[in-house]
């Protein structure tokens, strides 16, 4: 396993929202990618949630043909409610566990929801994935509770054993844009990266504002030893397999 005990470079297959799950893995293997993470949204076209629960032991076999590529995290969009959302959840920690996945990203509720109802949603997302041997990370987003990092700081305290999944963009451009993101570094469990400015989330790698090495820094400091998720979704009239081929090399060039 690449996954070892230091930092390595993987892509989630959200870079090819537009292809299957195989495609887009041999995509990525033929880039040089030695590591994967899914992308499991049920309004995507990959593999959905709901497939997951129907089947787990064929999502299991995705795992385990995925293309010479360590497949590290999932990255998890489940629209379905009430018991439904938990009983998907689930199978996909059963599916984590098999194929020896430790973080399991989530989206954190939208702005506007009240605090105690995410909190204990969350909770129920953490006790069921500890029986699993799995872990779960919100991720860092715009328009939800999480583009705030005190929201991200109280949030992991009062739900023991949460994590973040840091994608710095919405720190950067989002409304909270400039607050110091050091004291998150701890709760970090799987990152996700591209490049951003202050006004778009998404700009060519090497225009935008991520410092990558300070980040990757602060990360072996804090004893991170997981994946930088390569995250980049297509732009118009820029060159898409370049600039996946160009953050894979910027980001082995700081481990």
């Amino acid at each position: 396993m690449s996954g070892g005990m230091h930092v390595f470079v993987s892509a989630s297959t959200e870079c090819f929202r537009d292809m299957s799950l195989i495609k887009a893995m041999e995509r990525l293997a033929d880039l040089e990618y030695t590591a994967v993470e899914f992308a499991m949204f049920e309004d995507g076209d990959q593999l959905k949630p709901s497939q997951v629960l129907a089947d787990v032991e064929a999502a299991v076999a995705l795992c385990r043909n995925s293309r010479r590529l360590d497949v590290v995290a999932f990255d998890v969009r489940i629209t379905a409610e009430k018991q439904e959302h938990y009983d998907q959840f689930t199978a996909i920690c059963q599916m984590a566990k098999a194929a020896k996945v430790v973080t399991i990203t989530v989206p954190s509720a939208e702005r506007g929801t009240p605090f105690n109802e995410e909190v204990e949603h969350l909770r129920r997302l953490v006790d069921i994935a500890t029986l699993h041997g799995v872990r779960v990370g919100i991720k860092s987003q715009m328009g939800r509770l999480s583009e705030d990092p005190d929201t991200v700081t109280v949030l992991c305290d009062n739900c023991k054993g949460l994590g973040l999944t840091m994608d710095p963009s919405p720190y950067i451009c989002g409304s909270y844009q400039g607050r110091p993101l050091d004291k998150l570094i701890k709760y970090i469990y799987h990152t996700q990266l591209r490049d951003t400015s202050k006004k778009q989330l998404q700009v060519r790698i090497g225009q935008g504002e991520i410092e990558y090495g300070r980040l990757i820094t602060q990360l072996q400091k804090a004893k991170y030893t997981r994946a930088l998720s390569v995250n980049i979704t297509e732009m118009p009239e820029v060159d898409h397999i370049g600039e996946l081929r160009k953050l894979r090399l910027l980001l082995e060039s700081h481990l």
